[in-house]
């Protein structure tokens, strides 16, 4: 079990859940003593705040997210809020509405978001209720978001005079394009789980019981995968945010060329013409 602050966090290690024929993930009881492998389930816990993200519990999630992404046996993490009214409802306006430019400036709020930002370990973010103003951008820093359908999302932060400034400028033209998030963003107007996967703001949509459900199974097929390709396929996916389509192919067939220099790779290819499957060292 990874230590994490206790007073907003909560990391578990969740039990495997089995899917009765025709049946969903999360109708299923867990099977006694039996864990998803590398798989670890974060929650943000300020039920009471729909999860508003104060500076207390930003701390908190970057010490665990930094705890988890060190260790070896963790190959994919779950980020989700606490309750079924809200991933995160934004940023904590009774801790910020009295900062000053000089106090910003002094204490850098925002560098535990580029901590966030910095994990090498995959990240999903499983989302139910409320995501919006930094819940949002929270989960606009994870590589997936699977989204309960009562999911509503947005960037509200210019109905109270300022703008995003988590991220969600930046990184939401690069998930839905410029013309949408400029929309979103200019009027603070929320939108719904089924328009959020039709403008590919999500990877998908499923019935609000089952999210965590969904994420947790979709996080045990990525942690069943090679762990140095994953690091690479994330490292190589992220950079497109940053790279011209030039320097990012070259950074691709770099991590490419490097894979073949791992047990790994000789293992998936032994295995792939030998008709067997495949057991993979993290080497």
């Amino acid at each position: 079990m990874i230590d994490a602050p206790s007073f907003a966090v909560r990391v578990e290690f969740p039990a495997h859940r089995r899917a009765p024929v025709g049946g969903t993930a999360s109708s299923a009881p867990a099977v006694a003593g039996e864990r998803i492998d590398g798989v670890a389930l974060v929650t943000l816990d300020r039920p009471e705040a729909r999860n508003a993200l104060n500076q207390e519990l930003l701390t908190g999630l970057v010490d665990a997210l930094r705890a988890l992404d060190a260790d070896p046996a963790c190959r994919c993490i779950v980020l989700t809020g606490a309750g079924d009214r809200a991933f995160a409802a934004g940023a904590d306006i009774r801790e910020i509405a009295a900062e000053t430019p000089a106090s910003l400036l002094a204490d850098d709020p925002f560098a535990r978001w580029d901590e966030v930002a910095a994990t090498r370990t995959p990240l999903i973010a499983a989302v139910r209720g409320y995501a919006l103003g930094g819940g949002l951008e929270l989960a606009l820093i994870c590589d997936m978001i699977v989204a309960g359908d009562d999911a509503r999302f947005g960037q509200p932060e210019i109905g109270i005079g300022v703008i995003p400034g988590g991220g969600g400028t930046q990184r939401l033209p690069r998930a839905v394009g410029r013309g949408r998030a400029t929309e979103l963003i200019l009027t603070g107007r929320l939108i719904d789980a089924a328009e959020a996967e039709r403008i590919g703001l999500v990877a998908r949509v499923v019935p609000a019981a089952d999210t965590i459900g969904a994420a947790l199974t979709l996080a045990a097929t990525i942690a069943s995968m090679p762990p140095l390709a994953v690091r690479a396929a994330i490292a190589s996916v992220r950079a497109s945010d940053e790279l011209p389509l030039a320097a990012g192919v070259a950074f691709e067939r770099r991590n490419f060329h490097l894979l073949f220099g791992t047990e790994d790779q000789r293992e998936g290819m032994a295995a792939f013409l030998e008709k067997r499957r495949p057991t993979w060292r993290g080497r």
